[in-house]
């Protein structure tokens, strides 16, 4: 959710609400962009519902990071109809299926992939360092954590908890 934010301000989105079932998430993401939050868990109604009612009729884009593949269905079912595009960036698991009602395409929402954000290291990382160098993309806010080398274990321990966003492992000498 955190970097999906972070494109979506730089994007010049005025309005981004994150999604996540951890709620420690959200104050996190609000350094990122994220103007509102939704936790699926204290709702009643599916969050594509949710999501519908809040923004009148459902959202302009929606990015879905985790590789679940009922997340992914939640991110493409809560665009909305005629314009809405969602982008599936999570891996899901290679014998997952992503079912959905036809008419969810007929009625003109775009279901889109990307791997690496179809990033291009070669065109596009010059275009990154000038964003960073002019301050418009703030690197540092993405590293909450820093570890030495033989405490790698805690960075994956990190990791894995969904406790850090990104955790710099020093060498030592």
């Amino acid at each position: 959710m955190i970097q999906a934010a972070e494109g979506a301000r730089i994007a010049g989105a005025s309005r981004i609400i994150g999604v996540d079932l951890n709620a420690s998430r959200f104050e996190e993401a609000r350094k990122f962009g994220c103007t509102e939050f939704v936790n699926p868990k204290d709702h009643t109604k599916p969050v594509q519902q949710v999501l519908a009612e809040m923004t009148n009729g459902g959202v302009d884009r929606s990015v879905e990071c985790t590789g679940n593949v009922n997340a992914m269905i939640q991110a493409f079912e809560c665009v909305h109809d005629g314009w809405g595009v969602a982008v599936l960036v999570g891996v899901p698991h290679k014998d997952a299926e992503f079912k959905t009602h036809p008419m969810n395409f007929l009625n003109e929402r775009t279901l889109k992939g990307t791997f690496f954000g179809n990033f291009k290291p070669r065109t596009d990382l010059p275009n990154v360092v000038e964003m960073y160098m002019r301050k418009e993309l703030e690197v540092e806010k993405f590293i909450t954590h820093s570890v030495p080398f033989s405490e790698i274990n805690k960075a994956f321990d990190l990791m894995a908890k969904g406790e850090g966003i990104r955790c710099i492992i020093r060498m030592e000498n």
